[in-house]
């Protein structure tokens, strides 16, 4: 019985207001569908809002900072595209450490480590078993301040202390609104054909100084983190072009031991990272050599997504997030992509996969703030038109990047 329950769930008509128009008893979806994961959070009577633009939609939930829980491009039989931890929430518990639910694009605040961590207390080794993720992103709601049917606005604020013991009184407001297509159109330098399934949404992520002192390069200084988690397959690579005139390191490639070479190829200015959710690593690209986009390709399932944020021009301090002594605080890294896998005792959280960007670290005085831009969109059907897409917006066939680790 519990695993057919894993396999359907039962749409329960519980109204529009909490559905978002999904209706109809004895209406089954399988998982792995939008309509599933919709009745999946109502039967656990976890609120969402619903932005909605004919058969796209975009799933929020402002308890849990207003993360994008899942989107669809094809309504409630569509292909839900964020990852969800069914397991933890399942079993009903809230971690004093973590609590991972999942989602395509969840809100944190950098850095993860190092001398002005938010996750490590002053004084305390930078180990797993000290590692904790702060309430105010975690678990803490955030407040909707605005909504209606294509953008939700929320905000929260709250007292922080980094791992050097500086206090920090932070303010966060935090849009997501669905992207039209002429939006896009300018966004992409190309316009998307309609017999694609596609969607596009933003989200503008503000850090507003509420204290009374100014947040220096001394006290240490907070990041926008957003970090989007999906579903790997065998078939999904990541890939992320880079400047291919940047004189220092172009990746790190080093975050749990240097990934292996098939697993990740360098070929003509563009990183392929291999997803399969089977062996844990971890890339990032630093300021210099990380452009503004990134994209990821199912090609079993004909799903390409890409993301496009927001990247300063001129000289800007990045958060280092290695956790432990740093040579260098603010020489962290633009964009980072994990693959999940079994740990050394061979746990696996999902498996997923996460593509990560970030904001410069913000220096600012009592009342200023600094806004972190995030699309990110999903466009699914025809190989070859995906395809002319890719091409046009980044440079490469999608048969070159599915065809990296197919060897």
């Amino acid at each position: 019985m519990e695993n057919k329950m894993k396999q359907t769930i039962l749409c329960i008509a519980l109204g529009a207001a909490l559905l978002g128009g999904l209706q109809g008893c004895n209406r089954t979806y399988i998982m792995g569908t939008y309509g599933y994961d919709a009745a999946y959070f109502a039967k656990h009577g976890i609120k969402t809002v619903e932005l909605v633009d004919g058969r796209s939609k975009v799933m929020v939930i402002p308890a849990w900072q207003g993360r994008v829980q899942t989107s669809t491009t094809d309504g409630n039989e569509g292909t839900s595209y964020g990852w969800t931890n069914y397991r933890f929430i399942d079993a009903g518990e809230v971690s004093p450490q973590f609590n991972p639910f999942g989602g395509e694009e969840r809100f944190w605040i950098g850095p993860e480590g190092g001398p002005f961590s938010w996750y490590f207390k002053k004084g305390e080794e930078q180990v797993y078993a000290n590692w904790k993720v702060p309430s105010y992103i975690d678990t803490d709601a955030y407040d909707v301040v605005e909504k209606n049917s294509s953008k939700v606005v929320l905000a929260k604020e709250f007292d922080a202390e980094n791992a050097s013991g500086n206090q920090f009184r932070i303010g966060v407001r935090r849009t997501v609104a669905l992207v039209g297509g002429e939006e896009l159109k300018a966004l992409l330098g190309v316009e998307i054909p309609s017999n694609l399934k596609a969607l596009a949404y933003k989200t503008e992520n503000t850090l507003i100084n509420k204290g009374e002192a100014a947040w220096t390069k001394t006290t240490g200084l907070p990041s926008v983190w957003l970090l989007g988690s999906f579903n790997p397959t065998p078939t999904t690579t990541v890939f992320i072009p880079c400047n291919k005139d940047f004189a220092g390191k172009r990746i790190n490639d080093e975050y749990f031991g240097k990934v292996p070479a098939d697993r990740l190829i360098y070929d003509d200015g563009m990183f392929y990272f291999k997803i399969d959710g089977e062996y844990r690593s971890k890339i990032g690209l630093p300021a210099g050599s990380a452009k503004d986009i990134c994209g990821s390709y199912d090609s079993a399932a004909g799903v390409l997504n890409i993301l496009k944020y927001t990247v300063p021009e001129g000289d800007v301090d990045y958060v280092n997030g290695q956790w432990g002594p740093q040579e260098n605080p603010f020489g962290g890294d633009v964009i980072n992509s994990y693959n999940d896998g079994p740990t050394e005792t061979g746990f696996v959280q999902g498996p997923f996969y996460e593509i990560e960007t970030s904001s410069p670290g913000a220096a600012l005085a009592p009342g200023e703030s600094l806004t972190h831009v995030q699309y990110t969109i999903h466009i699914q059907g025809n190989p070859e038109q995906l395809s002319a897409i890719a091409e046009a917006v980044f440079g490469v066939k999608l048969d070159k990047i599915a065809g990296m680790f197919a060897k």
